[in-house]
């Protein structure tokens, strides 16, 4: 584990703890003693134990000061990252899949290890120390003409999200990362997965009222996301079934798709939000939006966009040959082998990208979600508005062009 910590990058042993147990600091080693060893060639030969190199006179003099430079003063000494990416854990085993637990699993696309599955409970505890005590964190960067863009993660795991009680510990994570951000100079701070959430801070929307001053621009990416799920849906569609339809997803996909003459199944229990959805579109594009309560109102559709998780019982509503388009984390299971279904909404990076070592989730390298993709885009084009609360449904083909503009890809085989 403190091998793979070393090869890391990431500098994430606090100095005050070699200064708290001075002997500690001869029995880690960390990325700060590994980096000299290259830098000098001539000391820090044991990259295990820096004991070793101490009692063979082959530890480099500048080890302690390096690290309680790097420690102490990361904010100031290092890069201004242009963009960050505010992500956030999923779960206990995804939790281990980052570089500083180990590059070569890192390297790849997450799946579940069977070899790593007895790593699990370490996983847990290391959840509840950042539970009690921790603050966001590095994880990943990669630089992109000329810019440094880095992924930041919030110190909690996706089902502490959906704790009425953890909410607004987690919104002073997302709070401070922002402020953080601002602090430094960062010009696009992207919020990954549930530190959007609707619930939890209106999509962003909670920070930028409360600091009208940011410098920062506060991006959620929706506006990519539903771009790049309109366009994997072949133009000559007439119907859809769309499930999560009064989300803030939900909501762009269908006004944009009504406007293109395009029927859409809203599955909604609540007539309000569905009526307040519909009085949205044009008066001449109204009647495309239909509430529907139930899923066997989609057994005659064969395109279905799913944006809140249905069961295997749920999918088998759908008609042989059909398609399942879907925005839901974690991606629903495939359970029908007559159907066909879409990846997560993704794009794959412009390939003049450099120093990607790690993979994003179950994406190949190279390839991160779309709101990802949407905060990377916001930067590259020097847009100063912040995008956050309801998406602009006027500037999803705008958002997509400037995508293609700078070299990124679609990766579902759906797109159009």
């Amino acid at each position: 584990m403190l091998r793979c910590l070393g090869y890391s990058n990431v500098e994430i042993i606090p100095h005050r703890l070699f200064d708290a147990i001075p002997f500690l600091k001869y029995m880690i080693y960390t990325p700060t003693y590994h980096s000299l060893h290259h830098d000098e060639m001539n000391s820090n030969y044991c990259l295990f134990m820096p004991l070793f190199d101490a009692l063979g006179n082959t530890l480099n003099e500048n080890s302690w000061d390096a690290h309680r430079k790097n420690s102490l003063n990361s904010d100031k000494n290092g890069r201004v990252p242009d963009f960050v990416f505010l992500a956030h854990a999923v779960d206990l085993s995804s939790g281990m899949h980052a570089p500083f637990v180990s590059r070569s699993i890192a390297a790849l696309p997450y799946c579940t290890r069977i070899y790593m599955l007895p790593f699990l409970p370490l996983s847990f505890l290391v959840m509840l120390i950042m539970w009690a005590k921790s603050k966001t964190f590095l994880i990943s960067y990669y630089n992109l003409r000329g810019r440094l863009h880095q992924t930041w993660s919030v110190p909690r795991f996706g089902f502490q999200y959906f704790l009425p009680f953890a909410a607004e510990g987690i919104n002073n994570h997302i709070e401070e990362a922002i402020l953080r951000a601002n602090r430094l100079g960062v010009k696009v701070i992207s919020l990954a997965a549930l530190n959007k959430n609707e619930a939890l801070n209106g999509g962003g929307t909670l920070f930028v009222n409360k600091h009208p001053d940011l410098k920062v621009r506060v991006v959620h990416g929706n506006t990519l996301t539903a771009a790049v799920i309109l366009n994997e849906i072949p133009q000559n569609m007439t119907q859809v079934f769309l499930t999560g339809a009064t989300s803030k997803l939900g909501r762009a996909i269908a006004l944009y798709l009504c406007r293109k003459r395009v029927r859409v199944l809203m599955l909604t229990l609540s007539t309000e939000r569905f009526r307040n959805i519909q009085k949205e579109a044009p008066a001449d594009c109204q009647k495309y939006l239909v509430q529907v309560t139930k899923y066997q109102a989609a057994q005659n559709c064969k395109t279905w966009i799913v944006g809140k998780w249905i069961t295997p019982r749920q999918q088998n509503f759908a008609p042989s040959g059909a398609h399942f388009h879907q925005f839901v984390v974690p991606p629903i299971l495939q359970f029908r082998r007559d159907c066909t279904y879409g990846d997560l909404a993704a794009m794959r990076l412009p390939d003049d990208v450099e120093g990607l070592g790690s993979c994003e989730y179950t994406m190949e390298r190279g390839v991160v979600h779309a709101c990802h993709a949407g905060g990377a885009v916001h930067a590259l084009e020097g847009w100063t508005h912040h995008e956050v609360g309801a998406i602009d449904v006027d500037r999803i083909d705008l958002v997509w062009e400037a995508a293609m503009k700078h070299g990124l890809k679609p990766v579902s085989s759906a797109a159009r």
